[in-house]
């Protein structure tokens, strides 16, 4: 029975949420916990915050770019994770399928979308911001994927975004990945070992 949870903020637009979710089962299955994956928008979360993707942040600071890319290469050789591809679309716009994470919470069924959109986004490298394409990825892997797309469209699930991104904010978030170990907040792939030590 698990009696302890870990919250994940969550946005597909991520390569290091991504990475982090490759990395979750084994922390998982040592601490007991269950994971709660509450969808959030990450550009929502920038324009409240003031924070900036890596790549916009560091531009003018080369060495500090090569080093977060150092870290991640580490991460991705640590973790054996061979399947990761930077997506050739990057950056995405994730909207629409953030939405659709909200629109398979309400349906029960976000685990299995969260694992196959982001095999799509970060292993098959489509173009998940193409409603056709997201559609036809969707209905290959176990959706409907144009009921789904559209219920994307109804103002319940466009408003459940908006207020799970405000409430992220208003926690402290100003980026993703970010957990939650009951009240502590830990931001970013590495601090998984501080994370596990939280649960433990």
């Amino acid at each position: 029975m698990v009696t302890k949870s870990l919250e994940l903020i969550f946005d597909f637009g991520s390569p290091n949420a991504y990475l982090s979710m490759q990395a979750l089962p084994a922390v998982l299955d040592r601490t007991g916990a269950g994971l709660i994956i509450t969808p959030c928008l990450l550009g929502g979360i920038f324009k409240a915050t003031g924070n900036k993707a890596p790549m916009i942040q560091y531009a003018d600071a080369p060495a500090k770019l090569a080093y977060e890319n150092l870290e991640m290469r580490r991460f991705i050789e640590t973790h054996g994770l061979t399947k990761f591809r930077i997506n050739p679309h990057f950056p995405v716009n994730t909207l629409t399928i953030m939405r659709g994470a909200i629109v398979a919470d309400d349906e029960g069924n976000l685990d299995n979308y969260v694992e196959a959109v982001n095999r799509a986004m970060w292993e098959d490298g489509l173009k998940m911001d193409d409603p056709e394409v997201i559609a036809a990825f969707l209905s290959a892997n176990g959706f409907d994927g144009p009921a789904l797309l559209a219920r994307t469209q109804e103002s319940g699930i466009k408003a459940k975004l908006i207020a799970n991104t405000e409430s992220a904010v208003t926690r402290g978030v100003f980026g993703i990945p970010t957990f939650f170990a009951g009240a502590e907040m830990f931001f970013g792939k590495d601090r998984l070992a501080q994370v596990e030590a939280a649960l433990a």
